[in-house]
């Protein structure tokens, strides 16, 4: 399998990221990933090793930019946090840059009611 030098370095980012943070029932880590036409979010349990909400927009059929659909997503996960009483999480940006899409994301599950 290949991977590309851009990808590796993401991964080591994700590696550094993750060796400081850590998710818990009352406070699960909110993990992003972005491919190149998706976005995806999920809350994630790591003392159980569980995921508790995950939410994408592969089902969605509007017109909407690549930021608005991914904003869309961080408003969806944050209304389903709401409703299994989670309002604290830990943002977990997988490596990538906290700008574009990850930042929406960010944003959108802050407007839903979500708390980093």
């Amino acid at each position: 399998m290949s991977t590309s030098n851009k990808n590796l370095n993401r991964i080591n980012r994700h590696t550094r990221i993750r060796a400081k943070i850590d998710g818990t029932a009352e406070k699960p880590r909110l993990v992003i990933y972005r491919s190149l036409s998706n976005h995806y979010a999920q809350l994630v349990d790591d003392v159980k090793h569980v995921t508790i909400i995950s939410c994408n927009d592969l089902k969605s059929k509007d017109k909407a930019t690549k930021t608005e659909s991914a904003k869309k997503v961080g408003m969806e996960l944050a209304k389903l946090a709401k409703e299994k009483n989670i309002t604290m999480c830990v943002f977990d940006r997988n490596g990538y840059k906290y700008h574009g899409r990850v930042k929406a994301i960010a944003e959108g599950a802050r407007e839903g009611g979500l708390k980093f």
